[in-house]
């Protein structure tokens, strides 16, 4: 006696014309990163490497308090590597930062307010790149 060959069940309304069933559809693909934002990882590595730059410290004396390697921090650092939300967080405590202190330096930094020179004002006032007076525009 042979059992019957076991068959692939293709999900409810699957089959070889609908393979992902009724309602079903693949996964899209994400859209690339526009070329004028910035990664994370980039403004993360910029701002640890600021905060132990305006600190004073060397690479080592952070990477030994964090506990990550000197050459692992430096790529972090280069936003070449992305770290975990561990290591991060060693990084940052090493530095002497909160959570709040890393992010919210993050938004002031992407949400740093455009400076742009007033129209109309005469070039003779020696003010501003243009000559003009400068202001800066803000977003309710």
């Amino acid at each position: 006696m042979s059992e019957p060959a076991p068959q692939s069940d293709p999900g409810p309304g699957g089959g070889p014309d609908r393979p992902y069933g009724p309602g079903f559809a693949p996964s899209p693909v994400p859209a690339p990163v526009p070329d004028d934002e910035p990664l994370m990882r980039d403004l993360i590595g910029a701002m640890l490497r600021r905060v132990r730059q305006e600190q004073g410290r060397t690479l080592r004396e952070v990477a030994e308090a964090a506990q990550v390697s000197l050459p692992y921090l430096s790529e972090v650092e280069r936003g070449r590597k992305e770290p975990s939300s561990e290591v991060l967080a060693a990084i940052r405590q090493a530095l002497g930062l909160s959570l709040v202190d890393l992010v919210g330096g993050l938004h002031m930094e992407l949400a740093a307010p455009a400076v742009l020179p007033v129209q109309g004002v005469p070039r003779s006032l020696g003010r501003g790149p243009a000559g003009g007076h400068r202001a800066v525009m803000l977003a309710a």
